[in-house]
């Protein structure tokens, strides 16, 4: 299994995309809404990650709980996918959701259900102690 992170919205605000579970021959198995910072040159706290490919290790966090860890991010470091909803929400890492919709009615798409969708993404890595993430 792999992880594939499809950004196809690059907004002033955030960057939308959907996280896909992928099994040995590419199908999908699952497939999450996700939610970053836009793309602003890889600054700390404030822009997204690079596209890449990076192992991800499971992880309980003490704010957020489950969560994934990308490993070996340049000039970066503790890069989580966890819960969250809003882009308010992220200091640089991945949030994931069923779905997509504006929860506070900012003007700005939300991701929704995040406890959900990494509970998800957790039952299916239960066996897994890393796996690779390809961000594009």
């Amino acid at each position: 299994m792999r992880l594939l992170l499809d950004r196809y919205s690059h907004e002033e605000k955030q960057t939308i995309g959907k996280l896909y579970l992928l099994d040995i021959n590419e199908n999908v198995i699952d497939s999450w809404d996700s939610l970053e910072l836009p793309w602003l040159e890889n600054k700390r706290r404030i822009s997204c990650i690079p596209e890449g490919s990076y192992k991800a290790k499971k992880h309980i966090s003490p704010r957020f709980g489950q969560s994934l860890w990308l490993q070996d991010v340049p000039n970066r470091s503790e890069i989580l996918i966890h819960r969250g909803n809003f882009y308010t929400d992220i200091l640089g890492c991945i949030l994931i959701g069923k779905d997509l919709a504006d929860i506070n009615n900012d003007g700005v798409m939300d991701v929704t259900q995040s406890v959900k969708a990494i509970n998800e993404l957790m039952s299916y890595l239960t066996d897994l102690d890393a796996i690779m993430i390809e961000i594009k």
